[in-house]
Formats: C-alpha cells, sequence, structure tokens
C-alpha cells in the first residue's frame, strides 16, 4: 500500500483545476512537477534555481477532483551549471488507497548566483 518514496509535493486537486471537460488540466499538473523540481533543483543546488526547459512530458492516466497528488523527483543528470530532473506524478483517490501515474516529464535547471549569473553546480549561492 502506498509509494515508499517521499514526494517533493503533495496537492489535492480542486475544481479549480480542471479542464472545459471536467478532468484535471495537464497544464495544473505540470505545474504541480514543476514546484516539486523546482524545490529539489533549490535544495541541491543551494540556492536560486530557475527552469530553462520542459521536455518529455507524458499523461498516461487521469485523475479526478479530490484526488491526492504526489509529485516524485530525481536528479537525471548533472551539467557544469545545470541541473535535469525527472518528475513524476502519482495521484491516489480521494476515498481509498488506489494510485495511477497521471504524468511524468523532465525539467532543466540552471543554477544563478546572486547577480543571476549562472553558477557552477557545487558552489551555494554568493
Amino acid at each position: 500500500m502506498g509509494d515508499s518514496r517521499e514526494p517533493m509535493i503533495r496537492v489535492t486537486a480542486m475544481p479549480a483545476d480542471t479542464n472545459p471537460y471536467g478532468g484535471v488540466f495537464g497544464g495544473w499538473l505540470m505545474s504541480q512537477m514543476a514546484l516539486g523540481a523546482g524545490a529539489l533543483a533549490s535544495r541541491v543546488g543551494r540556492g536560486k534555481a530557475v527552469v530553462v526547459s520542459a521536455t518529455d512530458f507524458a499523461f498516461p492516466g487521469a485523475m479526478a477532483v479530490g484526488d491526492e497528488l504526489s509529485v516524485y523527483c530525481e536528479i537525471a543528470a548533472t551539467g557544469t551549471t545545470s541541473l535535469t530532473i525527472a518528475a513524476e506524478a502519482i495521484a491516489r483517490e480521494r476515498n481509498g488507497e488506489a494510485t495511477v501515474k497521471v504524468a511524468c516529464g523532465t525539467f532543466r535547471f540552471v543554477l544563478l548566483d546572486d547577480t543571476d549569473r549562472p553558477r557552477a553546480v557545487g558552489e551555494g549561492a554568493r
């Protein structure tokens, strides 16, 4: 029962998060994934991290209003000044334990110093 990984973000889908057809909007899913990935990038990068690309998105499942979304993230690659983060979104039904993968994608972040210039991974913000 459940996922043993620790989610970067956990949130409940609300009526305002739906598309015109009543399903949870893919853009909302992507924004939650970006928030989770950004939290990991800032934590690992020890400072400001800005998203520069979002790729490879797929939406293999659907979720309903009231379902709980958990976003799991992991570092997929480390560059000189960038972190590539794979994100996976898992929905859990509101009144039970059933889960379904609803989205996955990849985000790339560049780490910035206090003057908003790229800085090397491993250097704290200055």
